[in-house]
């Protein structure tokens, strides 16, 4: 049995991940929607709003935004009528996200600090799982996708936003180098680290490619598995459902 997973590129003790994964989040909270700005160009908001399309979020809809932390996707799925339940393991996150929301005026969102891979929540609870940026960073991604499917409706749909490898043709070594280099240097600038968004970067490059992941969804239960890339593959919708 592997006791090992990575960490950016290195690999250590599953028990060391999510604190050290904990850390990162802790130390970049304040300045996260800053830099997602900053390190994409502002793309980030146009990637949620088509993710947001796709989840197409309803009216008297219980939704659970895993990772959500600062609230960027919840926002957006609760002005469609949906009663969304954010849910991070960062407490830090949670906060940032909380005071956005008082804010904006959104009163009526649930906050839950949660481990994705040991939901608290009953079975067969909510009517969608989203997770937007988030699930690279859970410690064993096989048991939050169970989670996902076990607290979702017969019926409910799965959907997560998330970065992947580009397949156009010189765009993947071009992002490479901005990545590698550039990233690190706002980091430092922006938000006075440069560790911790070296490691974001990291964490991309060892994320699974988007086939392999959608095959993971597929073994976690989900039907109607689907991956929308966006950018040849930078970034990846992926969709299935509970049936």
């Amino acid at each position: 049995m592997n006791d090992q997973v990575s960490f950016g590129y290195e690999d250590v003790p599953i028990e060391e991940k999510t604190a050290r994964v904990g850390a990162v989040f802790s130390a970049v909270a304040k300045k996260y929607d800053v830099m997602n700005d900053a390190m994409s160009g502002g793309m980030h908001r146009l990637w949620k709003d088509q993710f947001v399309r796709r989840v197409k979020p309803r009216e008297g809809e219980q939704i659970l935004d895993m990772a959500g932390g600062t609230g960027d996707i919840a926002f957006r799925m609760a002005e469609r009528g949906a009663t969304v339940t954010v849910s991070d393991i960062n407490q830090d996150m949670l906060d940032v996200g909380i005071e956005r929301a008082m804010e904006r005026g959104f009163d009526d969102l649930v906050w839950s600090r949660q481990n994705a891979e040991e939901l608290t929540f009953p079975d067969r609870f909510f009517d969608a799982y989203t997770i937007a940026f988030g699930i690279r960073n859970v410690t064993r991604i096989d048991k939050a996708l169970a989670e996902a499917h076990r607290v979702l409706k017969h019926g409910g749909r799965f959907y997560c936003l998330e970065f992947s490898t580009t397949e156009w043709p010189g765009f993947k070594e071009v992002y490479d180098a901005y990545s590698h280099k550039l990233v690190p240097w706002l980091g430092e600038k922006i938000a006075g680290d440069a560790e911790s968004y070296r490691y974001l970067i990291e964490s991309i490059r060892r994320f699974p490619p988007m086939r392999e992941f959608e095959a993971m969804i597929r073994e976690a239960g989900f039907a109607r598995t689907k991956v929308e890339p966006i950018l040849g593959g930078l970034v990846a919708i992926h969709s299935g459902w509970k049936i």
